[in-house]
């Protein structure tokens, strides 16, 4: 039986769980300790077996007032999968203007999100 320790990042508490895992092939997760409430085993139960993730990065803009807007998942990711839907928002280019909440990318690399603009880019004088 392995012990892991995680730092629940879901509130401001900040619970220090212990997770004790039987760390065959596939984990088996047989004992969560230190949370303060139901959210954060939840939440470390995920970490093991499905970590999951949000990002947040910048796409090109064409013809704008700024050569980049800001742009994030609407939902959270497999972690093994940043690489992939990273790789696909760096070769987006969106035309100006541009507002904030304008989807970019639906369902990069096979993922079920979609990116999002978090920055409104207006057209150049």
């Amino acid at each position: 039986m392995i012990r892991k320790e995680y730092t629940c990042v879901l509130c401001p508490n900040g619970c220090p769980l212990v997770a004790y895992v039987d760390d065959d092939e596939t984990p088996v997760i047989t004992k969560v300790e230190g949370s303060v409430c139901p959210k954060g085993e939840d939440w470390v139960r995920q970490e093991i077996l499905n970590p999951m993730r949000t990002i947040s990065s910048s796409v090109r803009v064409r013809g704008g007032d700024a050569p980049l807007a800001s742009v994030r998942t609407d939902r959270p990711i497999p972690l093994a999968r940043i690489m992939d839907v990273m790789g696909e928002i760096q070769r987006v280019v969106i035309d100006a203007p541009v507002e904030i909440g304008a989807v970019v990318l639906s369902r990069p690399a096979g993922c079920d999100t979609d990116i999002i603009v978090t920055r409104s880019v207006r057209k150049s004088a």
